[in-house]
């Protein structure tokens, strides 16, 4: 990228190159890290951010709690629910009976496509509200008990 003054900003510049990306690739579900972003485009982490808002605002992708911005597609359904509660819902889906090992945190990373840090704040909510038990270095989470309706939503 130039450092030459640019009439439009740079942040509009880097906007439309995250845009024609998307457009150019159908399976891309996030956007690049805000890291990446500032290293490709060689600017301050204030100028991706401001490009970030424009792709917020043009409704192009938005923000995830605890992972990478996400691609929004017309037609496509996301979970917006908060991690803690999209991981309790494994409990339910998959059948887990009280005293059942819980995924780890690194499975649980992988499936989310969250960081481990982040998957263990989940847990330990879900651990302060009693539904998992164990965890922490080494040891296997449990299932303590399975949510109800109410906890579920």
């Amino acid at each position: 990228m130039s450092h030459q003054a640019s009439p439009r900003g740079t942040f509009l510049m880097i906007a439309d190159a995250l845009k024609a990306r998307i457009a150019a690739d159908p399976d891309m579900t996030e956007l690049p890290s805000l890291a990446e972003v500032m290293r490709d485009h060689k600017v301050s982490r204030g100028v991706a951010l401001r490009a970030f808002g424009v792709l917020r605002q043009d409704g192009v992708a938005e923000p995830a709690p605890g992972e990478r911005w996400r691609v929004v597609r017309s037609g496509t359904r996301i979970d917006r629910r908060p991690l803690d509660q999209r991981i309790a819902d494994i409990i339910t889906a998959e059948g887990l009976e009280v005293g059942e090992a819980f995924p780890s945190a690194s499975a649980l990373a992988d499936r989310f496509g969250v960081s481990r840090p982040t998957v263990t704040k989940a847990l330990e909510k879900l651990e302060t509200a009693g539904l998992l038990a164990g965890g922490g270095q080494g040891r296997v989470r449990t299932v303590r008990a399975v949510p109800t309706r109410e906890e579920r939503s």
